[in-house]
C-alpha cells in the first residue's frame, strides 16, 4: 500500500484546515488580534478537558463547542468595550492554559492528554473524522463567503468570531490548540507580506504544500506529526518573510 493510499484522508484533512483557517488568519492579522485564535483555541481546550475528566470523554464536541462560544462571545464584547484588547486576550489564553492543567492535574494521563491538546496526530485520521471536518468546513465557508460580507456593525463581528468558535471546535479537536494557532497565522502572515499572488490563494498554497510536506516527514521520521506541522509551517513562514523584508529593502535602496 502506497502513502497516499494509506494517509489520503490526513493529506485531505490537512489542506481543508489550510484553507478555512486562512480565511480567519488573514482578518485577524489585519485586525492586529493574534492571540484570538489562541485564546478561543485554548478556552474550546478547556471544554475538551472537562469531558475527558469529569464526562468520561462523552459530550466532547458539544462541551469545546460551548467553550470556545462563550470565549467568542467575550471577545466580541470586549473588543468594542475593553482597552488595550490584545492584553485581555492574552490574559483569556493564559486563563484557559492554566484551568486545563488545574482540571487535568488529578488524572494519570494529565501530561499526554495536554501533549494532546497542544498538538495533536493527524497522520491517520480515519475518513469518517474528515468526513465530519469536511461537512463544517463547507458550512463555515458559505457563511464567510457569502453572508459575512452582507453584515455590518456587531452582528458581523459576532458571526466572525461564532464561525471562529466552530472551526476551532473541530479543529482543536483534530490537530490541537498550536496547531490551529500555527495554521491560522503562518500561512496568511506570509501571504499578506509578499505582493505578487493575492494573500487567500498564496497562503492556501503555501500553507498547503508546507503542512504536506510535515505530514511525510513525520511518516517517514517518526516524528510527532503536530509539532511537525508547526515547524514547518512557521519555518517557512519567518523565511518568506524575511526574504520579502530583504527584497524591499533592496528595492527601496535601488530607487
Amino acid at each position: 500500500m502506497s502513502i497516499i493510499e494509506l494517509l489520503w484522508p490526513a493529506f485531505v484533512l490537512a489542506i481543508a484546515l489550510v484553507f478555512i483557517h486562512s480565511i480567519f488568519g488573514l482578518e485577524i492579522i489585519r485586525r492586529g488580534v493574534i492571540f484570538t485564535d489562541l485564546a478561543i483555541g485554548q478556552i474550546a481546550a478547556v471544554g475538551m478537558a472537562v469531558s475527558v475528566a469529569f464526562m468520561g470523554g462523552s459530550y466532547q464536541t458539544l462541551m469545546t463547542f460551548t467553550f470556545a462560544f462563550c470565549a467568542a462571545f467575550i471577545i466580541t464584547w470586549a473588543t468594542k468595550r475593553v482597552q488595550k484588547i490584545e492584553a485581555f486576550i492574552g490574559l483569556l489564553y493564559a486563563l484557559g492554559i492554566s484551568s486545563i492543567m488545574l482540571i487535568l492535574a488529578q488524572s494519570t494521563e494529565g501530561t499526554e492528554l495536554f501533549s494532546k491538546l497542544s498538538a495533536a496526530d493527524i497522520l491517520f485520521t480515519s475518513q469518517e473524522e474528515l468526513y465530519k471536518s469536511l461537512a463544517i468546513y463547507g458550512v463555515v465557508s458559505f457563511v464567510m463567503f457569502v453572508l459575512y460580507p452582507r453584515l455590518q456593525g456587531i452582528k458581523k463581528e459576532f458571526l466572525f468570531f461564532t464561525m471562529l468558535a466552530v472551526t476551532v471546535t473541530s479543529s482543536v479537536q483534530s490537530a490541537g490548540v498550536l496547531v490551529v494557532f500555527a495554521l491560522l497565522i503562518a500561512p496568511s502572515y506570509a501571504g499578506l507580506v509578499q505582493k505578487k499572488i493575492k494573500p487567500f490563494l498564496f497562503a492556501t498554497l503555501f500553507g498547503s504544500f508546507g503542512i504536506l510536506l510535515a505530514l511525510i516527514g513525520s511518516y517517514y521520521l517518526d516524528l510527532p506529526t503536530g509539532y511537525a506541522i508547526i515547524f514547518v509551517t512557521v519555518l517557512a513562514s519567518l523565511s518568506v518573510v524575511v526574504f520579502s523584508s530583504i527584497m524591499t529593502k533592496k528595492e527601496e535602496v535601488e530607487i
